[in-house]
């Protein structure tokens, strides 16, 4: 048996558009299929209310979706609108720090040596560690988002200054040839070459994000986000409703996720990459 390059065993081609769309709709059922399957056996076994089965969490979800929290009325519409401001907020910040510094420091073998100890002291805290100190000294409104900037940073930092240093000197060194300056290499040499390393930064960044933003919402009950509401149902007993908080971080999460990728392959293609 034989198959062409880019076929494997089963007959998928990966340069076949309609047989990678089709490959990752059936493995996405599959994979969803055999989690709730899991879920439901585990949630029969433990057999204890805080391991509700995936119909009791989708009854709650459907009603939270419809009446919104019972307990404070307030809409699934407004926790998510909290908690994305909170969110969006973080990550430009982080956007904005760790972009420029991982490019200066992946640049400068001198800046990188001076600044990575500080770095690799910090980096190890867990970013929810950071959360009552940021809440109670900075205020609900820029402490929650700093928390939230600290989870994104280090990974979009380390994986920009990652890409920075991957990047073959020749390229440098041809440019320079042809006559440009040290500020031309940087923006038209180093920056382009950086960006998937720093759209794998984005995308793990993400999902540290919204971990973080449930600790950060537990400490700051007055934003009301959807940290808030998944603290609120857990501790009244009521856990369906915290298991659809879950959900709902969760597809949050993935969507977000999901819009990254999407520009990830958008600037891939105009500067001719393929991923």
């Amino acid at each position: 048996m034989s198959w062409s390059r880019g076929e494997d065993i089963f007959g998928y081609d990966e340069n076949n558009k309609l047989h990678r769309a089709v490959r990752l709709l059936l493995l996405a059922a599959v994979s969803l299929a055999a989690f709730i399957l899991i879920w439901w056996f585990i949630s029969i076994i433990a057999d204890t209310p805080s391991v509700p089965s995936p119909k009791k969490t989708l009854d709650a979800l459907v009603d939270l979706y419809l009446h919104g929290d019972r307990m404070t009325h307030t809409s699934l519409g407004s926790y998510v609108k909290s908690s994305l401001a909170t969110f969006v907020k973080g990550f430009m910040l982080a956007i904005a720090v760790a972009v420029p510094v991982g490019l200066i420091l992946g640049y400068s073998k001198t800046l990188r040596d001076l600044a990575n100890p500080v770095i690799e002291i910090l980096r190890p805290i867990a970013p929810i560690a950071w959360a009552p100190i940021f809440i109670i000294s900075m205020g609900y409104t820029v402490g929650p988002m700093l928390v939230v900037f600290v989870g994104i940073f280090f990974p979009l930092l380390t994986n920009v200054i990652f890409g920075v240093r991957k990047i073959d000197p020749v390229w440098i060194d041809a440019a320079r040839t042809l006559g440009s300056s040290q500020i031309q290499v940087f923006y038209k040499v180093m920056m382009p070459s950086a960006v998937p390393y720093m759209m794998n930064g984005v995308k793990v960044g993400l999902g540290v994000g919204w971990m973080c933003i449930v600790a950060a919402e537990l400490y700051a009950s007055p934003l009301g986000g959807i940290g808030f509401y998944l603290a609120e149902q857990a501790t009244s007993g009521y856990w369906p409703g915290a298991y659809a908080a879950l959900v709902v971080i969760a597809v949050l999460g993935l969507l977000t996720i999901g819009v990254a990728d999407y520009i990830h392959r958008a600037l891939s293609k105009r500067m001719g990459m393929d991923v």
